[in-house]
């Protein structure tokens, strides 16, 4: 696989991070400043998370998604993040 098709794999996989993110925030009816209050960070931060950037602070995507009773999984396979 080149380059294009592994940075195409990431964009996707990091892409569905930010929509399941996005989804939940939505769905309890909070804005990205409050999930930033109550995830420590900023709300930059939370924007950055739901638009899909590649490189994060793992420790602040974790705090982000415990806010939002979500958790990230880690399960052997194709590398694809579930949202169950």
């Amino acid at each position: 696989m080149g380059a294009a098709g592994r940075a195409s794999k990431e964009a996707q996989r990091v892409s569905g991070l930010a929509r399941a993110v996005r989804a939940r925030r939505e769905e309890l009816g909070l804005r990205q400043a409050e999930v930033a209050d109550l995830a420590g960070s900023s709300q930059r931060f939370v924007h950055t998370v739901e638009t899909g950037k590649a490189s994060l602070r793992l420790d602040k995507v974790l705090d982000v998604l415990e806010v939002l009773g979500l958790g990230l999984q880690v399960v052997p396979g194709r590398g694809e993040i579930t949202t169950e």
